[in-house]
């Protein structure tokens, strides 16, 4: 079969090579644009070889080279390719110039504030030499490390060309802060899976930050080491297949907290998800002061709002109430207007505090709190700009906090006018 050979050869070289697990790039379109730009194979040849239509094969191709803007991938493809390429075959000038330009500017001043941190990391060599695929549980170590590193506010790691380690920077006012080390097999290993994206490549410096798989892989992990902690503390040596694998997929979504509630007078503490709303997602952001994008007053106010929306949707009871029986004499316990008066009581709170929102603040809370739409779909509804969802949100969360009566300067004259009491009482 034509082109056999050099498309196995291709297949084997990628998958030795590119990550197992988690690869961003499909070591089959590695190997179908190594056989054709590597081995010098038409197309239409490593179509027969590998049964699929030359269009498909075209398309894989395309999907490789526009991934090639990546320093890092082209680095990782370009020693897959020095291994790969036969005699012969010339080696591409795109390589031999410098690093593509990626239509991202960088900050002002950037990549003169990193370069003498990165210039530390140089060797003497500008390209490296292959190497096997690099130890899976050594990657996933040091990406705990690096991932948490870059997810701290205006992190990112930068590469300067030449050099054989990368480094993390956080960028303050006047500034940049080294956070971290990386050797360069590992920063490649981070980009083969799609843990890191390059958003700025110039001729001396390229810059990557987290991605979206970046964040999901190291919550899940996080969250699966959190789960064997509490085990070993709870159960030394627990029997074999009797412990529940945790549904680390589902952790990647879920952001764990605290929420402290009251029950028959007594309060404690419950682990809850604060990312099961939109509201508990957006209390986490920081605004560009680096404080807390809402308030304790304007959360707490949302949650009540969606509280009092949910028990509005409660119908009433319509089968006996058995615990009349068991209390008996207890005025209220049972009583036929409890089941009505509940609904009832909430509906109104919910027009109320609608109604003292107004329209288009009234939409935004109800539908971020009540029915816990993302801000983005709300955007789209309502015909908002961009980003200027949250915005919207914080104004109408704010007025929702002072109709509660939680706002900050109705609880601090609250606090002073208990002071003055207690102060005219004694």
């Amino acid at each position: 079969m034509p082109a056999a050979d050099p498309l196995h050869r291709c297949r084997d070289l990628a998958a030795t090579r590119l990550p197992a697990r988690g690869a961003a790039l499909r070591a089959e379109d590695a190997a179908v644009y190594l056989a054709h730009v590597a081995c010098g194979e038409p197309l239409r040849r490593i179509a027969a070889a590998s049964g699929r239509h030359p269009s498909t094969i075209l398309r894989a191709v395309r999907r490789v080279e526009q991934r090639r803007d990546d320093p890092l991938f082209d680095d990782l493809l370009s020693e897959i390719e020095s291994v790969a390429r036969a005699p012969g075959v010339p080696a591409p000038l795109a390589k031999e110039t410098a690093l593509p330009q990626i239509h991202h500017p960088p900050a002002d001043g950037l990549a003169a504030a990193a370069a003498p941190a990165l210039a530390r990391g140089r060797s003497g060599r500008d390209a490296p030499e292959p190497a096997s695929r690099i130890d899976e549980e050594a990657v996933d170590k040091e990406a705990r490390r690096i991932l948490r590193r870059l997810c701290e506010p205006r992190a990112f790691l930068a590469l300067a060309r030449g050099a054989q380690v990368a480094c993390v920077f956080r960028k303050s006012e006047d500034a940049l802060v080294t956070l971290a080390r990386t050797p360069l097999e590992m920063a490649r290993a981070f980009a083969a899976r799609d843990w890191i994206g390059c958003v700025h490549s110039g001729s001396s410096m390229a810059r990557y930050e987290i991605t979206s798989a970046g964040r999901s892989w190291l919550r899940r992990t996080l969250g699966e080491d959190g789960d064997q902690r509490r085990r070993r503390a709870e159960q030394p040596s627990p029997p074999p297949g009797l412990a529940e694998a945790p549904s680390v997929f589902a952790r990647q979504h879920q952001l764990p907290g605290s929420r402290r509630v009251v029950e028959d007078g007594t309060a404690r503490d419950l682990v809850v998800n604060l990312g099961e709303t939109p509201l508990g997602w957006l209390a986490r952001r920081r605004g560009p002061d680096g404080k807390a994008f809402l308030t304790p007053s304007e959360i707490a106010a949302g949650e009540r709002l969606r509280e009092d929306f949910e028990r509005a949707q409660m119908g009433p009871r319509i089968t006996q109430d058995w615990r009349r029986f068991l209390t008996p004499g207890e005025p209220g316990r049972g009583g036929g207007s409890e089941p009505s008066e509940g609904p009832a009581t909430a509906r109104r709170k919910v027009a109320e505090a609608l109604a003292a929102l107004g329209p288009g603040l009234n939409d935004a809370v109800l539908r971020a709190c009540c029915f816990l739409e993302g801000l983005e779909a709300t955007e789209r509804r309502m015909g908002w700009a961009a980003r200027s969802g949250k915005v919207v949100l914080k104004i109408a969360l704010s007025r929702l906090a002072e109709h509660y009566g939680f706002a900050p300067a109705a609880a601090e004259a609250q606090a002073g006018g208990t002071g003055r009491s207690r102060r005219g009482a004694a």
